[in-house]
């Protein structure tokens, strides 16, 4: 049975790491703490492992894991931590290539990313960027449905008013 889940765990691991990854970097804007929790998440799956019903697919059932794991660090770090890092992030380094391909510009739409609140982010990444569905998105974040429909929404419309502000010319989302 431990061979077994082994197994299954390394191979969700080669599916999702990277995947994972970057939803946290996304989320944390921090190389190093993406790395650590993307390695909490895998180690809380495996430890986890027979709590999985199977009710929703591996993929979900792992966001889920690092949704938590993220929003708990979060919740950890002090605020003023929080404030000196906003001060300093004029010059984030994004991931090659990779932090957002919604559009050609990329590390751009990044900046703008993070100026949204945190559950708008959220729901940009899981829908627009990894591209999941309303329904993997709404059991990831616990939430219905309609309120990952909603959310998204507005999410996009506050994305729009952000690059209207910065003077970006774009294509609408919806």
């Amino acid at each position: 049975m431990l061979d077994a889940k082994k197994r299954e765990v390394e191979e969700w691991y080669t599916l999702y790491s990277e995947s994972i990854f970057k939803y946290i970097f996304m989320m944390t804007h921090d190389y190093q703490q993406a790395e650590d929790l993307t390695q909490e998440t895998f180690v809380k799956v495996f430890v986890h492992y027979d709590s999985f019903h199977r009710n929703s697919s591996p993929k979900t059932w792992i966001y889920r894991i690092a949704h938590n794991v993220t929003v708990d660090a979060q919740r950890k770090k002090k605020p003023l931590l929080k404030v000196k890092e906003f001060f300093q992030s004029a010059d984030p380094k994004p991931l090659p290539e990779e932090v957002v391909t919604i559009r050609e510009s990329s590390v751009e739409l990044f900046q703008l990313l993070q100026k949204l609140k945190s559950n708008y982010r959220e729901v940009i990444v899981f829908r627009k960027v990894k591209g999941l569905s309303t329904k993997e998105t709404a059991e990831i974040l616990q939430w219905s449905e309609s309120k990952v429909k909603m959310t998204l929404n507005r999410a996009l419309t506050a994305l729009e008013k952000e690059m209207e502000k910065e003077g970006y010319k774009y294509e609408k989302f919806i």
